[in-house]
């Protein structure tokens, strides 16, 4: 299993998730940013529209994402 924050997903706070794949944590990040959404937090609105800025550039996107994804393939195991 590994650790990453929501912070170093690209959202607001330390919440951190718990997966053996990045494709999970990823999907962790993207249900707790959804939970956020709906509670209207005023700083994970503020991430998400900088995600929203990254997503109209696909290139941009893409290799955020795969930095990421290097990112947790080189985290130690816990």
């Amino acid at each position: 299993m590994k650790i990453m924050s929501c912070k170093q997903l690209g959202g607001a706070c330390e919440k951190e998730f718990q997966a053996s794949s990045f494709d999970e944590i990823a999907e962790m990040s993207k249900k707790h940013g959804m939970e956020m959404f709906h509670k209207k937090d005023e700083e994970h609105l503020k991430a998400m529209n900088e995600m929203q800025q990254l997503m109209q550039k696909p290139e941009a996107m893409k290799e955020w994402f795969e930095g990421k994804r290097k990112e947790f393939e080189e985290l130690p195991e816990r």
